[in-house]
C-alpha cells in the first residue's frame, strides 16, 4: 500500500481587526519569530507533498514573510469572495494537477499546535479512511467560537458557528478547534456545494462537514485535553496570554533536558534557543533568537543574549549582548554591552562599564572596565587599562584599531584609529596614541608635570583647601 499523498493549507488572509496594529496578525513575534513561522513549523514536520497558503490583508508582507521561512510555499490569492470555505478552495486549486490526498488545513494564527498532535491527527484520519476529521476541545468560555454537534452516543453531527447558533447550541462547550483533515477528492465536491446564506454572509468552511455527509463520506471529531493546541490569536491581550504559555513550556523542556533554570516566571527563552545539559540560567534573563549556550556555562542574572554564542564553562553577569562570541571559560559583566560582531576568545574579559563593538578579542584578553572598544582586532594575552577609548570614528568613516598580544595598554588611553600596536608594548596612562608603536616599544605623550606652588592660596583665599594648605606649610 502506497503512502497516502498530503497537502497543507494554512489560512493567513485575515485583517485580524482586534490586533488594533499595522503589523499583519499572523506576523505578530511569539518566542522569537512570528506567529504563522510556528505554523509553518508544524506544516513543515508532516513532510507534505506541497504547503499552500492563502493571503490577502498586506499581502506583500505577509508573502515575504511565509516564503522567508519556507521558499517552497504556494502564495494563493484570497479573491473578493469572502470566507475560509473560499480561500481553501482557491488553495486546493492551486495544488499540483491531478493530486489526490490528505488535505490538512492550518490556520496562521494557531501557533501552540505542535506536531505531535498534528501527526496523531492525520494519522487517525488516514486510518480510519475519514473523509473529515478535525480537532475539537471543551473550553470554559466558548463565545463567538464554533461549536461541535454530536448525537446522543457521541457521533459526530455537525458544526455550527455561534452567529447561527440556537440558545441550545450556544451553551455547547466542545468548540471547533479550526485544525481539519480532508479527503481531497470529497473536499473539492463539498466546496462546491456550498453557499454564503448565513449571517455573515461568507463561505464558510465549516458548511463542508455536512456536505461531505451527504455525499456519504465519514467524519470524526478528535478531541484534545490541551485547549492550547487550538488556542488563536485575535488580540494583544490573547497575545501575551500565549507568550506566557509557551515559554512555560520552552522553560520546562530545557529543564527536563538538564538545564537549571532557577526562576522560571522571570525567564524568557525563544523557540529557536539551543541550551546544553548544566547551564544554569539565574533570575531576570532573556535568551533570545538563536542564542546557543554551552556546558557549564552561568547567565545571568538580568542578563539579555540576542543571537549570541557562549562557550562551555563562560559567565554572562547584567549584561546585553546581541550577534556576539564569548568563548570557552570567558566572563562578562556586570554591565558589559557587546554589540554585534563583538568575539571574545577563551578565558577572555569583558568587564564592568565596558562596550564593544565588531571586536575580535584574543584569547586571555582582557578589557576590565569602564572602556569602549570598537572596529578593532586584539592578539592575546593582552589588557586594555580602566576608562580606555577605540576612537574609531572620524567623522565620516569607521576605522580599525590592531593591538597585538602581551600588550599592556595603560589606564585612560586613547587609541586614534586607523592605529596599530604590535606585540609586546606597554603604553602609559592617559597617553593618546596616534602613531603606529613598534613591538617591545613604550608608547608616551611627552607633557611634563608642571606644580605652580602658592596657586591656592593666591587663587581660592579663604577656602577649606586654603587652610588645609596653609596648616600643612606651618608644620
Amino acid at each position: 500500500m502506497s503512502e497516502a499523498r498530503r497537502a497543507v493549507v494554512i489560512l493567513a488572509a485575515g485583517q485580524g481587526t482586534r490586533m488594533k496594529s499595522a503589523l499583519p496578525k499572523v506576523l505578530h513575534p511569539l518566542a522569537g519569530m512570528p506567529l504563522i513561522g510556528h505554523v509553518l513549523d508544524t506544516a513543515m514536520s508532516l513532510r507534505p507533498e506541497v504547503i499552500a497558503a492563502v493571503v490577502r490583508h498586506e499581502r506583500d508582507q505577509v508573502a515575504e514573510a511565509i516564503l522567508e521561512h519556507y521558499e517552497s510555499a504556494i502564495i494563493v490569492d484570497q479573491d473578493e469572495i469572502a470566507g475560509t470555505g473560499r480561500a481553501v478552495e482557491l488553495a486546493l486549486a492551486a495544488l499540483p494537477e491531478g493530486f489526490e490526498g490528505s488535505v490538512i488545513v492550518l490556520s496562521g494564527d494557531v501557533p501552540l499546535l505542535d506536531a505531535e498532535t498534528t501527526a496523531n491527527l492525520v494519522s487517525t484520519h488516514e486510518s480510519a479512511n475519514h473523509a473529515l476529521t478535525l480537532l475539537s476541545a471543551s473550553v470554559a468560555n466558548p463565545t463567538g467560537l464554533g461549536r461541535i454537534l454530536r448525537d446522543s452516543s457521541g457521533e459526530f453531527i455537525g458544526i455550527v458557528e455561534e452567529k447561527d447558533a440556537t440558545e441550545a447550541e450556544r451553551a455547547i462547550t466542545e468548540i471547533n478547534g479550526g485544525v481539519y483533515v480532508f479527503d481531497s477528492v470529497l473536499l473539492t465536491r463539498a466546496l462546491g456545494l456550498i453557499d454564503s446564506d448565513n449571517a455573515q454572509g461568507e463561505k464558510y468552511l465549516t458548511d463542508a462537514a455536512a456536505h461531505i455527509q451527504k455525499l456519504g463520506g465519514k467524519i470524526g471529531a478528535l478531541e484534545v485535553l490541551d485547549a492550547w493546541m487550538i488556542a488563536g490569536i485575535n488580540d494583544r491581550a490573547q497575545l501575551a496570554d500565549a507568550a506566557g504559555e509557551l515559554n512555560a513550556r520552552i522553560v520546562r523542556q530545557w529543564q527536563l533536558a538538564g538545564v537549571t533554570i532557577q526562576d522560571p516566571a522571570t525567564t524568557w527563552i525563544d523557540k529557536n534557543v539551543s541550551l546544553a545539559q548544566d547551564v544554569t540560567v539565574f533570575p531576570g534573563c532573556q535568551l533570545l533568537g538563536a542564542t546557543s549556550i554551552e556546558s557549564g556555562a552561568v547567565i545571568g542574572p538580568d542578563t539579555t543574549l540576542v543571537d549570541c554564542e557562549i562557550g562551555a564553562g563562560a559567565s554572562v553577569r547584567r549584561s546585553e549582548a546581541t550577534l556576539a562570541v564569548v568563548g570557552q571559560g570567558a566572563t562578562v559583566g556586570p554591565f558589559s554591552y557587546l554589540r554585534p560582531g563583538t568575539v571574545l576568545g577563551a578565558n577572555g574579559k569583558i568587564g564592568a562599564f565596558v562596550e564593544t563593538k565588531n571586536a575580535q578579542i584574543g584569547d586571555d584578553s582582557k578589557i576590565p572596565h569602564l572602556s569602549y572598544v570598537g572596529d578593532a582586532q586584539i592578539g592575546e594575552d593582552s589588557n586594555v587599562g580602566a576608562g580606555t577609548i577605540f576612537a574609531n570614528y572620524d567623522g565620516v568613516q569607521k576605522h580599525e584599531t590592531r593591538v597585538g598580544s602581551h600588550v599592556k595598554i595603560g589606564s585612560k588611553n586613547v587609541l586614534v584609529a586607523p592605529v596599530t600596536i604590535e606585540d609586546g608594548v606597554y603604553t602609559a596612562a592617559g597617553t593618546v596614541v596616534r602613531k603606529d608603536v613598534p613591538s617591545g616599544a613604550l608608547a608616551m605623550n611627552v607633557s611634563p608635570q608642571r606644580n605652580v606652588e602658592g596657586w591656592v592660596e593666591q587663587n581660592r583665599p579663604n577656602t577649606q583647601a586654603a587652610e588645609a594648605a596653609k596648616k600643612h606649610g606651618e608644620q
